[in-house]
């Protein structure tokens, strides 16, 4: 693929799931400038690896957010080592105000996914990833898969026991009321 071509293939990429990728972000984050930047980070990842993407190995989609999902594992992991608050601004830009109304606007509205994703801490890591990945980003079972490096079959096991999990708990809430 010529330069160019690929260069407009990645637009087309970017265009289409920008969105999902920032409210991935918005479920997980409240601070409107950590979802841009890992939002950014996420797609200069993707623009410097796209030569390998392969789409034959699974779509766009699931491939973005398997990156997404390494973005914010190395985010956890450099909070977790408290770096000095000037080496966890340095290189940002301020947003302007839009931008961060934007921004803030995608986290409120995804404050009822940030509330289920609390329901599921509960879960097994993988089921909880599975449950956001096919419900909240509206991934098809196959695309979580394959953005999870999980066999098809055992996505479905773990949606299963997830499903019948969260029904116990939502079925013992009503319960107690």
């Amino acid at each position: 693929m010529r330069d160019h071509e690929a260069l407009a293939a990645f637009e087309r990429i970017y265009r289409a799931d920008v969105g999902a990728i920032t409210r991935f972000f918005a479920r997980r984050c409240t601070e409107p400038q950590l979802v841009a930047d890992l939002t950014a980070d996420t797609f200069v990842r993707a623009m410097t690896s796209f030569g390998t993407f392969d789409a034959r190995r699974g779509s766009a989609t699931s491939w973005l957010f398997g990156i997404a999902r390494h973005t914010f594992a190395v985010h956890l992991e450099r909070s977790a080592r408290s770096r000095a608050v000037a080496d966890q601004v340095a290189g940002r830009r301020e947003l302007d105000r839009d931008e961060l109304a934007e921004l803030e606007a995608r986290i409120d509205a995804e404050r009822p996914g940030r509330a289920l994703l609390e329901r599921l801490a509960e879960l097994p890591e993988l089921e909880r990833e599975a449950v956001e990945l096919v419900h909240l980003c509206g991934l098809a079972p196959k695309e979580a898969a394959e953005a999870l490096g999980v066999p098809k079959g055992a996505m479905r096991t773990r949606l299963y026991r997830a499903t019948a999990r969260l029904r116990a708990v939502v079925d013992d809430e009503v319960e107690a009321r």
